[in-house]
């Protein structure tokens, strides 16, 4: 007999609605929608269609001012300070897994379902809720996922966890479902272009001021756009020669200057990474081996952790990386076990 309550979060896509029909064999479900950003309707009424097909609730919930205050400012501020930021990590933690949530268990609901592939399981002995990679490497999420706490984790199902993207769009066609071809979507919802600077001028009426280029003596070799327009790393789009390939290395905010190098100089083999969260334990006592990603597309590499008095983490890897970016999120693991994230705050 059902008798738990879940609120589906259904995006419009096809990942969130094949999870609301698998979770609709154990639970009483209802589905919701966020407007977080821009025009919306479209993935309402394909999420709404798809709630009416399988006979459930469906709600609407307006989170656009929570939107704007707790990741679009973030994701400016971050900017601004010369981070780069994962807007899509914030919204998980705060958005899909924190007000959704809560507004779901103080409505009677037991538990939040989405789309997204990883798998949650709960350890017999200690009993602290662990998250995995999902089954489907190719479409694994928990980069995206590693900052969920023991609550959320708790009152969180993945009903995807175990399928692969193939599946999921074979039980969709199977169900009928009216988006089960809709292509997934790939970049940060509120900058479809990819053009962030052209986004943060519109949102915030601001002009950012060119400055210096320099090289790695300090030396004044041009001017840039602004030195909010780079990430560390970038080659493309600088607007300079300078007789060999140029990359860029470091950003000064407060000076507006941005220093540019040879490939060789963005390899670092230890960073500096803060706002951990612990998955399997409370906290990190004594160095780790792990396995880490500081980007979600990057293959594992071998690395061990060592927790830091003031809390912080260093992460020391076996071979250098290239381009470790502050205010991206570093996710370490132990086999598929993930052993938590944070962020990133410096190259060491």
């Amino acid at each position: 007999m059902k008798a738990e309550r879940a609120l589906l979060g259904m995006s419009g896509g096809v990942d969130s609605s094949v999870a609301a029909h698998l979770m609709q064999q154990t639970h009483i479900c209802t589905g919701a929608t966020m407007e977080l950003y821009g025009d919306t309707s479209e993935n309402i009424s394909d999420a709404r269609a798809v709630a009416e097909k399988l006979g459930m609730d469906f709600l609407i919930m307006d989170l656009r001012k929570e939107f704007e205050q707790s990741v679009i400012r973030a994701f400016i501020e971050a900017y601004e300070a010369g981070l780069t930021p994962n807007p899509c990590i914030r919204c998980n933690h705060t958005l899909k897994f924190g007000i959704l949530l809560d507004k779901a268990l103080e409505a009677g609901f037991s538990c939040v379902a989405t789309g997204h592939y990883a798998q949650i399981r709960q350890d017999p002995d200690t009993k602290r809720y662990l998250m995995y990679r999902a089954k489907d490497p190719k479409k694994d999420q928990t980069y995206f996922l590693a900052g969920l706490t023991q609550h959320q984790l708790a009152h969180t199902c993945f009903p995807l966890g175990g399928l692969s993207k193939e599946e999921a769009r074979a039980i969709a066609e199977e169900q009928g479902f009216i988006n089960a071809r809709k292509r997934d979507s790939q970049d940060i919802c509120f900058v479809p272009d990819g053009d962030y600077v052209a986004f943060m001028e519109r949102h915030t009426g601001k002009t950012y001021p060119s400055g210096n280029y320099l090289d790695m003596d300090g030396k004044v070799v041009g001017k840039h756009k602004g030195a909010v327009c780079y990430t560390i790393g970038q080659r493309k789009g600088l607007g300079i020669a300078l007789g060999a390939p140029a990359y860029v290395c470091k950003k000064d905010m407060q000076r507006n200057t941005v220093t540019l190098g040879p490939n060789e100089a963005l390899f670092s083999n230890a960073l500096r990474a803060v706002d951990f969260n612990w998955i399997p334990f409370p906290a990190l006592t004594e160095p780790m081996a792990v396995t880490a990603k500081i980007r979600h597309s990057q293959f594992d590499q071998n690395a061990t952790v060592y927790p830091q008095e003031d809390g912080s983490v260093h992460v020391v890897f076996e071979t250098p990386q290239r381009a470790i970016s502050p205010g991206q999120a570093v996710v370490l693991y132990s086999g598929d076990l993930v052993v938590g994230g944070g962020t990133i705050a410096e190259a060491l």
